[in-house]
């Protein structure tokens, strides 16, 4: 069993918590699902240009679904098994649903980005894709790329990535606006199914009454929040953190310029690690109240590590299969395989990253606010 970190400041260690502090965690997350969900239909959601105000409430109703979802798989021997198990998935589906279309337009926006920095020429005078979205356009120096062709611009070299840029830029936009345009549309009928009304109406019975168990009675809610810390933890250790605070990862790269377009098989692992990390702040919510919670100064750093892992792993795929279009030139074909390096390269500083915040950063006895993930 992998070392836990226990924070000697936590108050929870002093004495039981009681199972009413879960149900009132509940209430709360299920108010708070509510309130966004009105919000959210107010300020025209589903309109194809939503407003900020929108925006804000589709993000808080996937962070209320989460947690709600979280700590149902957390503390589901404490609830009523089969209400648990079949709300549990479909608070998922809601929040999954509803992060799919801005999903796509952020790894956009990131892979554009990117292409503005690794070529010369646009980082000098902006790309037009990038300025036509609205992106930042930042100057950027470029790196230093082998020119492996001619003076002519027959090679693969960043002459040929000058050229390709501008073109997979656009093929990129297509691509993935059109992911989104269609997220967009699964969401808004998502929205308006019989199978989100029937959630939203058990989350509106949870606002008033959690199912809890007999037994829950005399639970101490602090065992399964320790089941969670270890299961966190237990996956930590299984990293390959050797391997992640090395500056390059062969053996990754390989595979991920591999032709096969499954998912890149050392990613999983991390992937899993953010739920677990997740899950773990959401059971400390849970004992300390929301926002109240006695901070892991990992945390933050930790979180924050994984979602630039997550992202850059899914730009990477993103620009592995746009770079499988049948037809594409080869200068557009050189600068996505060039930008799926340097995204796969970002996966390997990320888990770098983590690594230093998880194993070097001590514990801290600060207050937690906000809602860094």
């Amino acid at each position: 069993m992998a070392q836990r970190h226990l924070d000697p400041t936590d108050p929870a260690a002093t004495g039981p918590v009681p199972a009413d502090a879960l149900a009132a965690y509940l209430r709360a997350q299920a108010t708070e699902f509510l309130r966004a969900l009105r919000l959210h239909r107010e300020t025209g959601g589903g309109a194809a240009g939503a407003t900020a105000e929108s925006v804000d409430a589709a993000r808080a109703l996937r962070r209320s679904a989460r947690r709600i979802s979280g700590s149902l798989h957390t503390f589901r021997p404490l609830l009523e098994e089969t209400w648990a198990e079949e709300l549990r998935p479909e608070l998922a589906w809601v929040s999954g649903t509803l992060a799919r279309e801005h999903a796509y337009q952020d790894r956009l926006e990131r892979l554009l980005r990117a292409l503005q920095r690794l070529s010369p020429q646009t980082a000098a005078g902006g790309d037009a894709v990038t300025a036509r979205r609205g992106a930042p356009a930042v100057a950027l120096p470029a790196p230093a790329l082998p020119d492996r062709g001619t003076s002519t611009g027959t090679g693969t070299g960043a002459g040929n990535l000058t050229v390709g840029a501008a073109k997979a830029g656009a093929l990129l936009d297509r691509q993935l606006t059109l992911a989104r345009t269609r997220a967009h549309s699964t969401a808004l009928q998502a929205l308006g199914s019989a199978r989100f009304h029937a959630v939203a109406d058990k989350v509106a019975v949870l606002a008033s009454d959690v199912p809890l168990t007999p037994a829950a009675r005399t639970t101490d809610l602090r065992e399964p929040a320790r089941a969670a810390e270890e299961r966190l933890t237990d996956a930590v250790a299984a990293l390959p953190l050797v391997t992640a605070g090395s500056p390059y990862n062969a053996a990754a790269l390989a595979a991920g310029l591999s032709p096969d377009p499954s998912a890149h098989p050392q990613d999983a692992p991390w992937h899993q690690v953010r739920l677990l990390l997740r899950l773990h702040r959401y059971a400390r919510e849970v004992l300390h109240g929301a926002g109240e919670a006695p901070m892991d100064v990992r945390l933050p750093a930790a979180g924050r590590a994984l979602d630039r892992h997550r992202d850059a792993s899914e730009a990477a795929a993103a620009a592995a299969a746009a770079a499988r279009t049948p037809r594409i030139a080869p200068a557009t074909a050189y600068a996505l395989g060039v930008l799926h390096a340097d995204q796969r390269h970002e996966v390997e500083a990320a888990r770098f990253a983590f690594q230093q915040a998880w194993l070097k950063q001590p514990v801290g006895a600060g207050r937690g606010g906000g809602d860094p993930w």
